[in-house]
């Protein structure tokens, strides 16, 4: 799958990215064509998902078992290359570090890509969540359905939110960074949390822009957890590569996917696949 992250990587706005010349992409589908002599579960043949720490856009890649899941019959390989990292990611943050529940309310930025998408389906998995979401105006029209309610992304959302919900909302998304981050925590209810999961806004053009860096990093609102104390909300991050490959939880990541593709067996969530890319085109 193509993330944005991979945009990322292509600018060097990672920390640590790795030494040139390198093959991009962090997720694949295809057909296991070896095993290693220890490996359980699957067989030569089998059609399946996976997780790769870089190296992933390749005819062939390698890695281990622990990062490995079958596709479900009726799914594509190029909907099997759109669901890991998307679905993975949206339902972490929603149900393992928010905790979301029933009546509860979401703002998701960038709500026309891939996470924002897998969120709102998500949501729709439980009973009355309203969703807030924040795109660009010309991706309204395909997601409209998708969100309870659309604003667009350079638009005063703080406004428009509380003009609908004057308390504000349960969870807030941010994969911007930047402006957002004030925002994002202005905007939650006491016991709301404010997770960071992104800074697109760091990345403008084509290559690295230390000015975005700067002008996103200055704009971030210094948090006083004394005053997240007195005002009784939560800020977290997430990102699930270093989840994956630096804090070594794919075990917890294993069980996330096997209830995803439950969800998805049971006909609740679909990966949505914008456009199909040779590798030479990308």
């Amino acid at each position: 799958g193509l993330n944005f992250i991979d945009l990322m990587v292509r600018q060097g706005n990672i920390d640590n990215p790795p030494k040139t010349p390198l093959v991009p992409g962090f997720e694949c589908s295809g057909i296991v064509e070896a095993l290693g002599d220890s490996v359980k579960g699957f067989e030569i043949g089998d059609r399946v998902m996976a997780f790769v720490n870089y190296n992933a856009w390749a005819e062939v890649v390698c890695t281990p078992v622990e990062f490995v899941y079958k596709i479900p019959d009726d799914m594509t390989f190029s909907e099997a290359a759109a669901f890991p990292m998307n679905f993975v990611t949206a339902y972490m943050m929603l149900f393992e570090v928010a905790n979301l529940r029933e009546g509860m309310s979401v703002l998701v930025h960038s709500a026309g890509g891939g996470v924002g998408q897998a969120v709102a389906q998500l949501c729709s998995t439980i009973p009355n969540v309203t969703v807030f979401g924040t795109a660009s105006s010309f991706k309204h029209e395909a997601i409209k359905n998708s969100v309870t309610h659309l604003f667009d992304r350079n638009a005063d959302y703080v406004q428009e939110v509380k003009r609908i919900s004057a308390d504000g909302v349960d969870i807030v998304l941010d994969c911007l960074c930047g402006e957002n981050t004030g925002k994002g925590l202005s905007l939650l209810k006491p016991l709301g949390t404010y997770i960071l999961y992104g800074s697109s806004n760091m990345v403008t053009g084509e290559t690295k822009s230390f000015f975005s860096f700067a002008k996103s990093w200055w704009q971030v609102e210094k948090v006083n957890p004394i005053k997240l104390y007195e005002e009784n909300k939560v800020i977290a991050g997430f990102s699930l590569l270093n989840l994956l490959f630096k804090q070594n939880r794919g075990g917890l990541v294993k069980g996330v996917m096997d209830k995803l593709l439950n969800l998805y067996n049971s006909k609740k969530i679909k990966p949505v696949v914008d456009s199909l890319w040779a590798l030479e085109e990308v």
